[in-house]
């Protein structure tokens, strides 16, 4: 009997998600001939025995396709009751010889436990658009969402300066500021408010009035949902949306945009705007780029398994596809590197 691998999709829903699906069943059923499942909604899908069998037809016509075939959940099998001896089973009783799990830290952190603690062979596939996951210099579905608001940030100039605003855009971004750094060089934004960087909100003020006082009566703002909105007095925080939190202990972000739309606006007089992308930042057609880079990953996490060689993610180190061990993409974040934002600042004002 051929060897049956199975490939799940966890955490948020990511563009190029279906390229890496196509590519590895592809490489796996094609070249290798193995059977190859599908896991339905992440890890409740191996807790739930939810699970469909994948062939070259049915992953034909999926590569530009936007978010997962295979669906996709949060599920943590570590936090419930009796969870990891349920997926265990269902491993067991399907027959599955190896799992590649694609998804970001806490998808990734859940796979390299069990590969360590239980055993079960497992191939790790780097995705976030957050970027910030260590191991890899980039990850699939970050291009498309830099790209997706750098779109937003050109569109926003244009009624920023036809109406004398100071316009504040949102983006995704919990720990690392990624998407706000990139998109915002890239959009030629007046300030960029990451999580590694520490700008007050008067910091902020006095930016964009040092841009009024030299004729630009208009200012963009970049600043990313998790930065932690501040005053010189040291009240204020991070901005949450709700105090519940997900089976990996991560509480909603976002507000912040709108929090330091009101104060710039209080605080200098100029009318001031916020505009939040959210889940707009994940949805859609992926880049060319992305749909590249996670083919790419597709095979090679394809290769691994052929080679037996588990307990790895695959990576991206200058332009060439490599592997690490699957523990490092669970370990420290990846965060912006100060002489990035130092590009930004360059442009503060």
């Amino acid at each position: 009997m051929s060897k049956q691998v199975a490939i799940l999709t966890g955490g948020g829903d990511c563009p190029g998600l279906n390229a890496v699906i196509r590519a590895a069943t592809w490489k796996l059923a094609h070249e290798y001939g193995y059977q190859v499942l599908g896991v339905r909604e992440g890890w409740r899908g191996l807790l739930e025995d939810d699970i469909v069998e994948l062939d070259i037809g049915s992953v034909s016509g999926i590569l530009p396709v936007g978010g997962t075939i295979l669906r996709t959940s949060r599920t943590n099998p570590f936090s419930e009751e009796g969870g990891v001896e349920r997926l265990l089973e269902t491993v067991e009783s399907r027959g599955i010889d190896a799992v590649v799990a694609v998804g970001g830290d806490d998808t990734l952190g859940v796979a390299a436990r069990l590969y360590e603690e239980h055993g079960l062979d497992m191939i790790g596939v780097p995705k976030t658009i957050d970027n910030d996951l260590s191991g890899t210099d980039y990850t699939f579905g970050f291009d498309t969402a830099v790209q997706i608001a750098t779109e937003a940030i050109d569109r926003l100039h244009s009624t920023a300066e036809s109406h004398n605003r100071v316009i504040v855009v949102e983006v995704m971004g919990r720990h690392a500021g990624w998407i706000a750094v990139m998109s915002g060089i890239a959009g030629g934004a007046d300030v960029v408010l990451i999580p590694e960087q520490e700008l007050t909100i008067e910091d902020t003020c006095e930016i964009i009035r040092k841009r009024h006082a030299r004729g630009k009566d208009f200012s963009i703002v970049v600043v990313s949902e998790g930065f932690e909105l501040k005053s010189a007095e040291g009240d204020g925080g991070l901005v949450v949306q709700s105090e519940e939190v997900d089976a990996f202990g991560h509480a909603r972000l976002g507000g912040v945009g709108n929090l330091l739309s009101r104060e710039i606006e209080r605080r200098t007089g100029f009318e001031t705007r916020a505009t939040v992308l959210g889940h707009v930042q994940r949805g859609g057609t992926p880049t060319a780029r992305d749909r590249v880079l996670a083919t790419r990953y597709g095979i090679r996490a394809s290769e691994l398994v052929h080679e037996g060689r588990f307990g790895r993610m695959v990576a991206l180190a200058g332009d060439e596809i490599v592997d690490v061990p699957l523990a490092e993409a669970a370990g420290e974040l990846k965060r912006v590197p100060p002489e990035l934002w130092r590009i930004a600042e360059t442009f503060f004002g």
